[in-house]
């Protein structure tokens, strides 16, 4: 069975959720993606979900097949056409690759590398299957690109990054537009650049989720497990000490109602706004109230607070009592906590709303930036100046 009905039916889905090019939807529905995913109920293979394929010794995944829904942003993002030279960094299973040849076309070329040689094996195996024959899966280090094939129309990664490599900048011909999923302190998002004199410009800007990328261009993010069972993680943009944050989570909160609508409504453009304006910034995931989930927020000390649902104790297992937004502080310091993220939300909330699209981001090399307007982030390679709207 070549399961044609799923993929429509997986097409027809993400085209009433998002806005989807049609290149892009005649790709989805021509690559067959149960062949990148053997093993997974066919059926599973075109729900819109990920589907985690390998894992490292502690458990942690490490490789995946991407969400069909930001995988396909990413590809209007990204915009090949016909004859483009593409290389992708994270080779994956080799769907988005075959994703990627369906849209260059018979006159185009993919490379996509990754660091695992039984990631690449797999990925041809998977790659020749689907008949996907315009696609060259390397095993190499993705940072430095793949100067071999070099100058490309179009750079993709498929892995999280904390910063942009020089390599990939370097090996895009004149117009060419680079698409990352890049590190905001702590958060991500999927932005497409392009170059604009002496630094790179977003084009647009989308919100996102990646697995990190490994080795030496890893960056310095870091994870607390607070508890395994049921999971509880804290991920900070970088590593820094912090207390007892688990026992505080065990006690009531303190309560700070934020004005402004219904908690549902507040999307990731809060927690980029949160992120990019105070360095306590958390993002805490597993086990919260009821189910699994994420709340952001602000850590300190043996303190914390989050954002939630009036009245929903967010490590605790009751239900929201009201319909606003709350922050709940826990700790000796969570009043203040919780009283300072209240404060981040409505400035945001005076501002406008401000969301992911709203977002504006230029790479300038070196330690060098354009005038001083807005949240300058350096990196290792690269300074980003980050405004809204």
């Amino acid at each position: 069975m070549d399961f044609a009905e799923q993929r429509q039916a997986m097409v027809a889905q993400l085209r009433e959720r998002q806005d989807i090019s049609d290149p892009v939807a005649a790709a989805l529905l021509a690559v067959p993606r149960h062949l990148f995913v053997p093993g997974v109920d066919p059926e599973a293979a075109y729900r819109d979900a990920p589907i985690v394929t390998k894992r490292d010794e502690a458990g942690r995944p490490i490789s995946s097949s991407s969400q069909p829904a930001i995988m396909a942003t990413m590809l209007d993002q990204l915009g090949v056409e016909p004859g483009h030279r593409v290389l992708e960094i994270g080779a994956g299973t080799g769907y988005n690759a075959a994703l990627l040849a369906r849209l260059a076309g018979p006159a185009g070329h993919v490379v996509s590398v990754d660091l695992d040689e039984d990631i690449v094996a797999r990925a041809r195996g998977h790659l020749s299957a689907a008949g996907a024959a315009r696609v060259e899966a390397v095993c190499a280090d993705g940072v430095q690109g793949y100067a071999e094939r070099a100058p490309y129309d179009r750079v993709i990664a498929t892995v999280g990054v904390w910063d942009l490599a020089p390599a990939w900048l370097e090996q895009l011909g004149e117009g060419g537009r680079l698409v990352a999923p890049l590190d905001l302190r702590g958060m991500q998002v999927s932005v497409a650049l392009q170059r604009a004199g002496d630094h790179w410009a977003s084009r647009s800007v989308a919100p996102c989720g990646f697995m990190r990328m490994r080795g030496a261009f890893a960056g310095p993010e870091a994870s607390v497990v607070l508890r395994q069972d049921p999971e509880l993680v804290l991920g900070l943009p970088e590593w820094r000490e912090i207390g007892d944050v688990l026992a505080a989570l065990d006690a009531e909160p303190a309560e700070v109602a934020v004005d402004g609508g219904e908690a549902a409504a507040y999307g990731p453009g809060v927690s980029l706004w949160l992120a990019l304006r105070d360095s306590r910034c958390c993002v805490l995931t597993g086990r919260l109230g009821r189910g699994y989930g994420m709340s952001v927020g602000l850590v300190e000390g043996h303190s914390i607070a989050l954002l939630g649902g009036q009245g929903a104790h967010v490590a605790g297992g009751r239900g929201p009592t009201g319909p606003g937004l709350a922050a709940q502080g826990h700790g000796p310091g969570g009043a203040e906590l919780a009283a300072d993220l209240a404060g981040h939300v409505r400035a945001w909330h005076e501002a406008g709303r401000p969301g992911v699209s709203d977002m504006r981001i230029h790479a300038y090399p070196g330690h060098a930036h354009g005038d001083g307007k807005g949240t300058v982030i350096p990196k290792r390679h690269t300074t980003l100046v980050v405004t809204f709207g």
